[in-house]
């Protein structure tokens, strides 16, 4: 079995054809058939399985590839360590997001990097579960994290700052005319809300709730920004973090009272390479507001 064998497996997997994996590969399509069967004949197993809707992964192909990308992922660290000079950086660099945490810091940042390392390949995903991302990391898929402080905090995590909370309110809303907007206030009003599973509505749930408020929900969104379009348009209110918000629509924006802030840190895999660090020290630069009152228990330290 060879790196390019779990490759090629893995591309077919994400693609659901040879053709469309061989595209993306830039391949002859010949070559990744030929190369999935060498791979199955040497395992003794079916990895895919043909359906009306493309190729799946059979139960043991699943499993066989989960271990093929820890393997690939592996492989790719090591080469970009191995190639990583004063003026060069190549390989690629997996970075998870919390939905609506550094908006506007974390593309900045990564402009930048992007700008003194040309040739190297960042792959950013937008995770809003935190337990999507517990698993990206026990896969070894993941080479930085960036998200809200939580009970689970690793305790060699890096805080960056603080993100402040802001409710997005319709446009005329009686509530506009007010500086800061006292959550008590909104007693009664529709909400709209995250996925069930995400970062961001759990914030709000426990930010409502402990104003004595219960989030009727007007709607579920999957993206911070249209909970800020509908919220806009009458919807039903939303909280989020203020970097979340989108151009345009500050004015129907307003912070709270008292205000409320989210520690925003980030974590790096333990052997972290220079990808990683240059990324964490960008991120150290931007601006983030340090206003948050309780203190949180994360290393400063690289």
């Amino acid at each position: 079995m060879s790196l390019r064998q779990y490759e090629y497996a893995l591309a077919v997997a994400e693609e659901g054809s040879v053709t469309a994996a061989a595209e993306r590969l830039r391949v002859a399509q010949p070559s990744v058939s030929q190369q999935i069967r060498g791979l199955e004949r040497e395992l003794g197993v079916r990895l895919f399985a043909r359906t009306p809707t493309g190729l799946v992964p059979t139960t043991v192909g699943r499993a066989f590839l989960r271990e093929a990308e820890v393997a690939v992922t592996a492989s790719r660290r090591a080469r970009a360590t191995a190639r990583a000079g004063a003026e060069d950086l190549v390989g690629e660099l997996v970075v998870a997001v919390q939905m609506g945490f550094g908006t506007r810091q974390l593309p900045r940042a990564l402009g930048e990097l992007r700008r003194r390392y040309p040739r190297l390949e960042i792959t950013v995903f937008e995770e809003p579960s935190v337990a999507e991302l517990d698993r990206l990391c026990r896969r070894g898929a993941l080479d930085f994290a960036l998200m809200a402080a939580c009970d689970r905090t690793p305790s060699d995590a890096h805080r960056l700052g603080d993100e402040e909370l802001v409710v997005v309110l319709g446009e005329g809303h009686p509530r506009l005319a007010s500086e800061r907007v006292e959550l008590a206030e909104l007693k009664g009003e529709p909400w709209v809300r995250f996925d069930r599973d995400s970062t961001l509505d759990a914030v709000l749930v426990e930010v409502v709730r402990d104003h004595g408020l219960t989030p009727a929900t007007a709607a579920r969104v999957s993206q911070a920004a249209t909970a800020v379009r509908w919220a806009a348009e009458g919807l039903g209110v939303t909280l989020l973090p203020a970097s979340a918000v989108p151009p345009g629509h500050e004015h129907v924006v307003r912070p709270v009272h008292p205000a409320l802030h989210r520690p925003v840190i980030a974590v790096l895999r333990q052997d972290a390479g220079p990808a990683e660090r240059t990324l964490l020290d960008l991120l150290r630069n931007e601006e983030w507001p340090r206003s948050a009152p309780e203190p949180v228990s994360v290393s400063r330290n690289s």
